[in-house]
């Protein structure tokens, strides 16, 4: 009795989370001019920079999506939790002068360490930020803490409604320390249990956090019915993911072809890394990026 009970409880979690999945791929296809595949870049290739030079390099090297999330500025990042109404404003109109789109937004973590009420509140601001900006989805990238789990998750469940109401999915990403891997991140999102909450598969940080050990091929199968989107991003031993993609460890086709197996037909594709160097080498690499990742879905 029990073996059976377990099996509806798995059955009904994996039905209700590939219908998450369905529901934000729709959602996505919708804001997205039904293309099938959204191929953008973060601005965390410029981050010595203002965000201003991220995005002037990402319409230069051809993309229509810029994802928001590393840069030169008091937090280092584009959008945060201490981001002005104000600010968030003139950020979204600097992304529409130059023609692009958000996909995502990192805007770094919400202070559960304070309260419960503090985590749902910093939450509802970058949800808030986000929909200024008009970004697709606000990116989660977890927490090491297991003092602060329940906590944390708890108050993305609470904001997952408010985010739709929004139209603006909440993602989590592999990112190291309770979710590290497939497994982790599954766990985490059928504890939420709420269809605007979903994953962004991200290879690079698959090899990184494992030291190398766990291919993303491999561990590509245990996130069946929960990818939304992907981060692009390579990885090289010992411990880098500064690489540009196609050129380091990762074996894209592969990946990308077992998450197309668990249901991610559609849906952004946002280069997280490039190898860096100079602006020229930069904009160069990120036109190399565009083109391998065109060829990934060709």
């Amino acid at each position: 009795m029990s073996n059976r009970r377990d099996r509806r409880e798995f059955l009904k979690q994996t039905m209700n989370t590939g219908l998450a999945v369905l529901f934000s791929q729709r959602a996505i296809s919708a804001s997205s001019e039904k293309e099938t595949w959204q191929i953008g870049c973060f601005t965390r290739p410029w981050d010595r920079h203002d965000y201003r030079v991220a995005l002037d390099a990402i319409a230069e090297a051809g993309f229509k999506y810029a994802g928001l999330m590393t840069c030169n500025s008091k937090t280092r990042l584009v959008i945060s939790i201490e981001t002005t109404a104000e600010d968030a404003h003139q950020i979204g109109a600097e992304v529409k002068q130059r023609g692009l789109k958000v996909p995502s937004v990192y805007g770094g973590g919400i202070p559960v360490q304070q309260s419960q009420q503090a985590g749902i509140d910093g939450l509802r601001t970058l949800i808030d930020h986000c929909a200024v900006v008009e970004s697709q989805t606000l990116m989660m990238g977890g927490i090491e803490s297991r003092e602060y789990y329940e906590s944390y998750y708890k108050a993305i469940a609470e904001c997952c409604d408010y985010a739709e109401s929004k139209k603006v999915g909440i993602i989590l990403k592999p990112h190291g320390g309770l979710n590290a891997d497939g497994p982790q991140c599954r766990k985490s999102i059928e504890k939420v249990g709420h269809r605007n909450f979903t994953l962004w598969y991200d290879p690079g940080n698959i090899y990184y956090y494992s030291d190398g050990a766990l291919n993303p091929v491999d561990d590509a199968m245990t996130v069946d019915g929960l990818v939304s989107g992907m981060c692009i991003k390579d990885y090289l031993a010992p411990k880098n993911v500064n690489v540009t993609p196609g050129s380091g460890l990762v074996n894209f086709p592969a990946v990308f072809s077992r998450l197309q197996d668990g249901g991610f037909t559609r849906g952004p594709l946002v280069i997280e890394t490039l190898a860096g160097g100079d602006l020229q080498e930069t904009l160069a690499q990120a036109k190399q990026a565009r083109q391998f990742v065109e060829s990934l879905i060709a």
